[in-house]
């Protein structure tokens, strides 16, 4: 465990490092896709505050009794920090940015790939400083210190999974596969970003089995139920494009010229 780079918090220099590496890979596909605009510069930036307002007061409404929570304030200095709020939050200030700059085009395709790095960076930042997940048998377990142990509410010297490298993995190879691949296929607009929500909202709620995060209803955790209602209404969005057709082109190559045709002068 590394709660301090020197002065800075370790989490907290993750996080802003992942930001800046999804900024520039944002910026790299909006130029290589053409879109110059610079009304994309508010969409971008309402995206952001979005994200970070929802990122602190994601976690905020834990208790149907609203007397039970805490302040705003309360939950704005010391509350647990959420990413699935973050991405709620970024997806909300996309549309008020749009909305208030009347950009119009799609924009998913410019920030998949671009939130697929950056949070793998930020999640390099968790897996320094919070508590890995639950008890393995594996030999990848992570040990904690009697300090570290303490400090994080869990047990000392037992291997717990790395669920932050599982992450950082998962988001590393679907990167990857939208740089090299996915972004040079005709998807329909947007369409990328689409993809990756169901992928992670997957993958993350698979993973939540090994997090140690709190259980709430029925061997659940709050990410969990977030993730139940949600992911089914995105996978149901994609089925439906695909029983139309609308991904036919994508996984199939174009028909090659045959040897020695060409264009006659």
């Amino acid at each position: 465990m590394l709660p301090l780079l020197g002065p800075v918090p370790t989490h907290d220099a993750f996080v802003a490092l992942g930001a800046l590496v999804a900024a520039v890979v944002f910026v790299l596909e909006a130029r290589r896709r053409g879109h110059t605009d610079e009304r994309l510069y508010v969409v971008v930036t309402a995206a952001l505050v979005g994200g970070a307002l929802f990122m602190r007061l994601g976690t905020w409404l834990q208790h149907v009794d609203l007397r039970e929570n805490a302040s705003l304030a309360e939950q704005w200095a010391y509350g647990n920090r959420s990413i699935l709020g973050g991405l709620v939050g970024a997806w909300l200030g996309v549309h008020v940015g749009k909305r208030l700059s009347g950009y119009r085009p799609r924009t998913g395709d410019l920030f998949a790939p671009a939130i697929a790095l950056g949070m793998a960076v930020g999640r390099v930042g968790c897996l320094l400083t919070e508590r890995p997940g639950t008890p393995t048998g594996a030999g990848w377990g992570i040990r904690l210190d009697d300090a570290a142990a303490a400090r994080l509410a869990a047990p000392a010297g037992v291997p717990l999974h790395p669920s932050f490298l599982y992450e950082i993995a998962f988001h590393v190879v679907v990167f990857a596969v939208v740089w090299a691949w996915l972004r040079h296929r005709p998807t329909p607009p947007g369409e990328l970003f689409v993809w990756w929500v169901a992928a992670y909202g997957t993958f993350r709620f698979l993973v939540e089995e090994v997090r140690g995060n709190e259980v709430v209803w029925h061997g659940l955790t709050r990410p969990q139920l977030f993730l139940a209602v949600t992911v089914p209404l995105v996978l149901l969005r994609i089925a439906v494009r695909a029983r139309r057709g609308d991904y036919a082109g994508v996984f199939r190559d174009a028909p090659r010229a045959p040897v020695g045709a060409g264009t006659v002068a």
